[in-house]
């Protein structure tokens, strides 16, 4: 259960129907083989140990005295397992006939959940046989094996604690619990439940599987939980209808695993259940808490405890090593899609709020820049205006190449917009001599001075036209600082601001596949191809000297610790065990550590750049404006964060 992962396992016994010895045998097996998986919450269908279908056969006393006596035994045999199980079963209490969740860890019978629900309309009339459990809270007097009396609680309002886990709460709801318009999920999670159970016996007909499979997404994202659904399957009776067995697990809106239809076995997942957690901390609209707030009407959870051993969990669960960008084709396109109408949409407001005919882009001919000029061309588009009052200014200096210069010039003549050349060399050599700077010495002055007087020619000539800047750096670059303080970290609109190096290539390459210009696509293409660099050192026999990448570390590694450490509030020992499994075959984990360090650093001390950003929209859930999204001190420690990185072994292998 390190760092907020635990497995969880849906299982589907075979069952005989009423044989309740045979089905508490096949629930034990299938318990202890899901526990080798490392599975610590396991679930099994509803009225598991007696079967679903009986009929009438449930008002026999045999049959409820047995299905009591094989929960005792359950109980008993997996009394070793390090692992929480639900099973079903019917249960008498006060008179009346109830269907029922039971929990059970370590030996000992936690408490039962009665259904409330009770369908009319199936094959078994169930509202025929059992009561609903809404308003049942007390005690079941239960006698195991060796004559003991014992008390265990039943309630529709239980909540299961792990005590080594406190975020997991867990509570149970059956079946038709969960179709109903205000399921008791919606309440369970309202008081603290970060996992809900599900013990089902949900039929098989056309197109319910994905009606089934939609209904368990969305309940586990409208309430930030993980969501367990066992059903019944093989076994069952099939007088009049047939049980598929299809288990799904959730979190927060993703399945996670998912059962072949009509196959009884285990289906295992990784939670992360402190995912969860800190999305609800973060989530001030949705009250979530285990406390009874002053005046809150009833019911009043209760809670009953559990403890499991705290054990690294063996993860199976994949971690997309670009989060940032869909895997899938047609999705990656439909975002691309999107976010450049995104990034167009705010530029067009800004510029007809104030009246601006014009706009000037610095274009180098690398990645940011020549999506700069995309977004800025279709707005024009947008707005109905000229391309030719768009300002693309090349100017070249002392690190700049052929190949990019060629396909600056090449990309604005494409576009339709102006090109403007401003050679700056013996404008930095004349700043370099006033500022008493040595031109051979290669060091960050020489390195800045070119982007500050790059930044001075774009605002003097937007003020020439009338116009505004558009800015060109980036999201990732502006986590790690890497931009020259009123250099390029300036303009007037930056419209690539929220955009990570990741999803920037993904763009460009969208562009170029959909523009229905030939030449055009060609040039995008080959700027896709071109090293990520700033071009302020001399290339070496024409080529590209200077590569970001070599001296700031991968793009994706940093997009990937950005993501998880500012969407989702993980530390770095959390985000270095899942980049392993991410990045498995690409980096080792010395590289993948070392980087890190580096992440954290510089995100930590350039905040100040951060703090004092132009306006840029947001296109996703991870933007980094001191106005809207990350108010961050400029001055805070990163202690913590790097004492944690130094604690890290990056010979381990997760």
């Amino acid at each position: 259960m390190k760092d907020g992962f635990i497995k969880v396992a849906a299982c589907t016994p075979n069952v005989r129907v009423a044989d309740c010895e045979y089905n508490a045998e096949e629930i034990i097996r299938m318990a202890q083989d899901a526990g080798t998986h490392g599975a610590k919450v396991i679930v099994m269908p509803e009225l598991c140990i007696t079967s679903y279908t009986c009929g009438d056969l449930f008002w026999q006393e045999l049959l409820l005295e047995e299905a009591k006596k094989q929960l005792l035994h359950i109980a008993e045999e997996t009394a070793k397992l390090d692992a929480v199980l639900f099973v079903g079963l019917p249960l008498e209490y006060k008179g009346k006939l109830y269907n029922t969740a039971a929990g059970i860890c370590r030996g000992e019978i936690l408490g039962f959940v009665p259904k409330i629900h009770l369908p009319n309309y199936n094959e078994f009339y169930e509202a025929r046989y059992f009561t609903s459990g809404a308003e049942v809270d007390g005690f079941v007097l239960l006698k195991n094996g060796s004559g003991e009396e014992m008390e265990v609680p039943i309630s529709s309002n239980l909540l299961f604690t792990c005590t080594a886990m406190p975020d997991l709460k867990i509570a149970a709801e059956i079946c038709e619990d969960l179709w109903v318009p205000n399921p008791p999920s919606v309440a369970h999670a309202y008081h603290g439940a970060t996992l809900i159970v599900n013990l089902s016996a949900s039929d098989e007909v056309v197109g319910k599987d994905s009606y089934r499979r939609s209904l368990v997404s969305s309940q586990s994202a409208r309430l930030l939980c993980g969501y367990l659904y066992a059903t019944a399957g093989e076994g069952e009776s099939t007088q009049d209808v047939v049980y598929g067995g299809h288990n799904l697990i959730a979190e927060n809106g993703t399945i996670l695993a998912e059962s072949s239809r009509f196959v009884n076995g285990i289906t295992c997942a990784d939670l992360d259940i402190r995912r969860l957690a800190n999305e609800r901390r973060r989530m001030t609209t949705c009250l979530f808490s285990s406390d009874r707030e002053e005046g809150e009407k009833e019911p009043f959870y209760s809670e009953v405890f559990f403890d499991l051993s705290v054990e690294e969990t063996k993860l199976t669960r994949k971690f997309d090593s670009r989060p940032f960008v869909p895997g899938v084709k047609e999705e990656r396109d439909r975002r691309c899609d999107e976010i450049l109408n995104i990034q167009a949409m705010g530029l067009k407001k800004r510029l007809a709020h104030i009246h601006c005919q014009n706009a000037v882009i610095g274009l180098s001919g690398g990645l940011d820049s020549t999506l700069a000029l995309l977004v800025t061309v279709r707005a024009f588009d947008l707005l109905g205006m000229d391309r030719k009052k768009i300002t693309a200014v090349t100017m070249p200096c002392f690190g700049t190449t052929d190949r990019t210069y060629h396909n600056a010039c090449m990309l604005s003549e494409r576009l339709g917009t102006t090109l403007k050349e401003v050679n700056i060399r013996e404008a930095v050599n004349i700043h370099f001599r006033d500022i008493e700077h040595d031109p051979e010495k290669h060091d960050v002055t020489y390195e800045n001075g070119q982007a500050r007087e790059r930044t001075q020619i774009l605002m003097d000539i937007a003020n020439q036209s009338g116009g505004i800047v558009i800015g060109t750096g980036d999201l990732s670059e502006l986590a790690l600082g890497w931009a020259t303080y009123n250099g390029d970290h300036m303009s007037m609109y930056a419209v690539n601001c929220s955009v990570p190096k990741t999803l920037v290539r993904h763009l460009v390459q969208y562009y170029a596949d959909t523009c229905g210009d030939g030449q055009l696509s060609e040039v995008l293409l080959d700027i896709l191809d071109t090293p990520v660099s700033p071009e302020l050192l001399p290339p070496k026999d024409g080529v590209i000297s200077q590569k970001t990448e070599d001296l700031v570390g991968p793009y994706e590694l940093h997009d990937f610790f950005l993501y998880y450490m500012l969407r989702w509030t993980f530390p770095p020992k959390k985000i270095y065990r899942m980049a392993q499994i991410a990045f498995e075959g690409e980096y080792d984990n010395a590289t993948i550590l070392k980087w890190m360090k580096t992440f954290y650093r510089r995100f930590f001390q350039q905040q100040f750049k951060r703090s004092c950003l132009p306006d840029g929209p947001k296109v996703g859930s991870v933007a980094v404006s001191p106005r809207g999204d990350l108010r961050m001190p400029s001055d805070a420690c990163a202690k913590h964060w790097l004492d944690q990185v130094e604690t890290l072994d990056g010979n381990h292998e997760s």
